[in-house]
């Protein structure tokens, strides 16, 4: 008879962006002295009293956040054992799959056969093709956009393709076929981590994105974390953009939110629903309002948001949960760089029956994470080393 799991259910949050400290490879990426938390810390005091007594502060010093004499849970960091630094690798990586080499770059457009070949299938002109700000790119081509009817093609530090359309000039049904017809086009050497819809509305001088993205990502390998729970009958339910990074694979039930407001919201609602299995959460808003945008004091803020609602996420724990919190890169705003950073990423493991700090150190990978969910469950992944042992 097969012993049942050291924890009943899983609460997995990612933080996005939220690095501390660069990694030794960092400057083969240009991320020489990038830090996310902290830096932030040193350029504005922040009040996190309960991550601080998880043991955030016990990872490494920050500023003006002291490490917690008895951290409440366990504590250490993870680095990045694939090449690359976005939101693809950080997140494949967590559930055992391992990049030999990076995706693709297009800091300069994409090539002239990549968008020949798009435009002629999508029977279309474009506009932009460079690597762009999305806020920026709407600002200064959004008008012209409504005029012609081209789409706006962009990319950013990351290997995607993203395409920006008005919702009244190409309708949503056809831009997520243009971005289908994109991810069709994007293979072999020219296969981005991610195709996504970026649809907006308004009138030039006020136009405003929707929450109607939609990401369109390379399917993962076979046999990855999600795959070994759903074959091990392991309710799956994720919050955020997860259900897109995995195309939806393992996944049964799952939530998409407009912030990270709405994100904690619907993990509190989910925790009503599952009362058992794994609970995945994405909330994006540190690096996709703020790490990109270089606004430390809004990073700042949604970092103490985020802290001021953990207890009401302990509210609705029980003695058979774990929570655990980590981030898939970093995205340091006070660097003169918008682009993610080759960071490490914290990890706080929190058990409620066991409130004790257990020293878990410095993580080769990313996917120990994943390998002790894996643990837990029963079942095992291909990368990773557990440390269910030392926490359960």
């Amino acid at each position: 008879m097969t012993n049942p799991p050291a924890f009943g259910r899983v609460i997995w949050i990612v933080l996005d962006s939220v690095g501390i400290g660069e990694m030794p490879d960092a400057a083969a990426y240009g991320d020489v002295g990038s830090d996310t938390l902290g830096n932030i810390a040193r350029r504005r005091t922040l009040h996190l009293p309960n991550m601080a007594r998880l043991g955030l502060g016990n990872i490494k010093p920050l500023a003006h956040l002291d490490p917690a004499p008895q951290p409440t849970a366990a504590f250490g960091r993870c680095a990045l054992a694939s090449p690359g630094k976005d939101t693809t690798t950080g997140h494949w990586e967590m559930v055992g799959i391992h990049l030999t080499k990076p995706f693709p770059l297009y800091p300069r457009g994409f090539p002239p056969e990549i968008m020949q070949e798009f435009e002629r299938r999508i029977a279309r002109g474009t506009l932009g093709n460079c690597a762009a700000s999305g806020t920026e790119i709407i600002k200064e081509l959004g008008e012209e956009h409504m005029r012609t009817g081209q789409p706006i093609v962009y990319t950013s530090a990351d290997s995607v393709f993203q395409v920006a359309a008005h919702e009244e000039v190409i309708p949503l049904w056809e831009l997520y076929k243009i971005c289908e017809t994109a991810r069709e086009l994007l293979r072999g050497p020219y296969e981005v981590g991610r195709v996504i819809a970026r649809p907006f509305i308004g009138k030039p001088g006020s136009f405003t994105r929707t929450p109607n993205r939609k990401d369109y990502a390379v399917p993962p390998p076979k046999g990855m974390l999600l795959d070994q729970l759903e074959a091990n009958q392991v309710p799956v339910f994720s919050v955020g953009k997860i259900f897109d990074v995995f195309l939806g694979r393992g996944i049964g039930d799952h939530e998409k939110s407009r912030n990270n407001a709405d994100g904690m919201a619907k993990t509190l609602e989910a925790m009503d629903q599952l009362e058992r299995g794994l609970l995945f959460v994405n909330l994006v808003d540190f690096d996709q309002l703020y790490g990109h945008r270089n606004d430390v004091e809004g990073y700042a803020q949604a970092l103490e948001e985020f802290d001021a609602w953990l207890p009401s996420l302990y509210g609705k724990l029980t003695p058979r949960d774990l929570v655990i919190l980590t981030a898939d890169h970093g995205c340091d705003p006070t660097t003169p760089s918008t682009d993610h950073s080759r960071e490490y990423v914290p990890l706080l493991a929190y058990r409620p029956r066991k409130s004790e700090g257990v020293n878990l150190g410095l993580r080769s990978t990313l996917s120990d994470i994943g390998q002790t969910v894996a643990n837990n469950f029963g079942t095992k992944i291909s990368e990773g080393a557990s440390f269910l042992a030392a926490i359960a």
